[in-house]
């Protein structure tokens, strides 16, 4: 046994000497970024717009690879046409869109009075919210953050001011990882100066700065424009500030949104090129006549020959074969064969690509697997689902602060004595495409008949957003109570003890 353990210590010991591991040393990885965050937003809209000459403006500026389609130059005889199919506007429009179509209002209820749902109403409507919900939801998609200002400007309005500033315009201060200062930038111009305006929106306060294009710090009121602003700035309840952002996915750029764009650049510059190459194939592919000098048509005054119109009758002339009696002159047609089905598979995968993550296909009208039932459509639907509810859920976060700080800001203007302390506020959205209600009634029928769902479950399953939770409460009692089911308060045994005597 001494023998053994003698010769597995030995063998231990020359294993250690051997697989001896030296630590690595902590390295220094540099990455120089090619763009900040306003360069990027700056970038996004142009895809936004959708222009091939902007486009290619852009990525001539940009200090991006040579090699992508909107940066590369064509060799001089070989140009090709660059073309942009449009999908950014396109995903970006169609998302926003379906939102903005399933926004049923917003409800407000209170048990002391009505006032707060009546002022809220007049506010909406002088702000026509809907129009200024609908660029929030735009910009969202295409610049990822943004931020919601309220003021208040007697000449213009009796109501709070609703604005929406979109990510280019707007800065954050972090504190613990909450966001405690909101600032917004606004340009004007004055004897062909550029001027910026900068309001810095924090909790109970908004101050007020203006800097030249040197970067100077000049008064608030320095020009006409701004003669309004008190350079004291504004103080209020600093339970409330009057700003409300809304961040829409996680850039790089700690802090802000990243959009619907941003990460998808590559893919659209793919898809463009897709495209592009293969119109081009099409161009290059024109079916081409031969047709032999004399056969040419010939104007019947001048006797010259007639020039072929480029857009109806292209041909290419041939000198007429006369070598022999045998030699026949005939009109040759060819035409090219276009690989079609390579450039069809090509373009779909770019444009997988592009709605990976996002969209459905079926959502833009695109089938291309050709599954018509309504099952197979619904199934496709799922992602569009899925983006479409992390929208809602930051609406459903921001618009109660915003009616909030709103109906205060009112408050404080008209000296008003309203207790807005007490309100409950539901952002109201409808369904999208969802089964039909009977075959929902159906499925969770089957679920409660097997104890797998509740009431409260089935009626959240049936109505979802389209009611509110208040709608929602009530409907579950007049179930329980036309079951039979009393709602009573809790009892112990011993409630039932009598005492002794009694």
């Amino acid at each position: 046994m001494g023998l053994i353990k003698f010769m597995a210590d030995s063998i231990r010991q020359g294993l250690r000497s051997f697989l001896r591991v030296n630590p690595a040393h902590d390295k220094i990885i540099t990455i120089n970024e090619r763009t900040n965050h306003m360069t990027e937003c700056a970038c996004n809209r142009i895809w936004y717009q959708g222009k091939s000459e902007l486009l290619s403006d852009l990525y001539a500026e940009l200090d991006v690879p040579s090699t992508m389609f909107w940066k590369a130059s064509s060799t001089p005889g070989l140009e090709i046409r660059k073309i942009h199919t449009g999908l950014p506007a396109l995903m970006c429009d169609t998302i926003a869109n379906i939102i903005i179509a399933d926004y049923n209002g917003i409800e407000i209820s209170s048990k002391s009075s009505t006032a707060p749902a009546e002022r809220w109403e007049q506010i909406e409507k002088e702000n026509n919210f809907a129009d200024t919900l609908s660029l929030l939801l735009h910009d969202l998609c295409v610049v990822g953050d943004g931020a919601l200002k309220i003021s208040y400007d007697r000449e213009i309005s009796d109501t709070p001011i609703i604005e929406w500033y979109g990510a280019e315009n707007v800065d954050y201060t972090y504190v613990r990882g909450h966001i405690r200062e909101v600032k917004f930038y606004t340009d004007y111009f004055y004897k062909n100066k550029r001027y910026l305006f900068e309001e810095t929106y924090g909790y109970g306060y908004i101050n007020y700065a203006l800097f030249n294009d040197n970067g100077k710090e000049l008064p608030p009121n320095a020009i006409p424009a701004l003669s309004w602003v008190d350079c004291k700035g504004v103080t209020f309840d600093k339970d409330y500030i009057w700003a409300v952002p809304v961040i829409f996915g996680k850039s790089c750029h700690k802090g802000r949104g990243a959009g619907i764009i941003g990460a998808k650049t590559d893919a659209f510059d793919s898809l463009d090129e897709v495209w592009s190459q293969w119109m081009d194939a099409l161009r290059a592919g024109r079916t081409t006549k031969y047709i032999p000098d004399v056969f040419l048509p010939y104007n019947p005054e001048t006797g010259e020959v007639q020039k072929p119109n480029a857009f109806d009758n292209r041909f290419i002339a041939t000198q007429s074969d006369t070598t022999n009696e045998k030699s026949v002159n005939k009109i040759t047609v060819e035409s090219p064969t276009i690989q079609h089905d390579s450039y069809l598979s090509s373009y779909i995968t770019a444009l997988d690509l592009c709605l990976q993550g996002v969209l459905s296909p079926s959502t833009l009208g695109i089938d291309t697997k050709k599954l018509d039932n309504a099952e197979a459509q619904r199934e496709k639907e799922k992602t569009t689902l899925y983006t479409r509810q992390t929208l809602i859920e930051l609406l459903n976060n921001a618009l109660p602060k915003l009616v909030k700080a709103a109906l205060q800001a009112d408050a404080l203007v008209h000296n008003s004595n309203i207790d807005y302390s007490d309100i409950e506020i539901s952002v109201k959205f409808g369904e999208y495409a969802n089964p039909s209600f009977e075959s929902q009634v159906e499925t969770v029928a089957k679920a409660k008949t097997a104890g797998l769902m509740s009431t409260e479950q089935i009626i959240e399953e049936l109505y979802g957003d389209s009611k509110s939770d208040v709608w929602k409460e009530q409907e579950v009692k007049r179930i329980k109570e036309e079951q039979g089911i009393a709602f009573e308060d809790e009892t112990s045994e011993l409630d039932d003890i009598q005492p002794i005597g009694f």
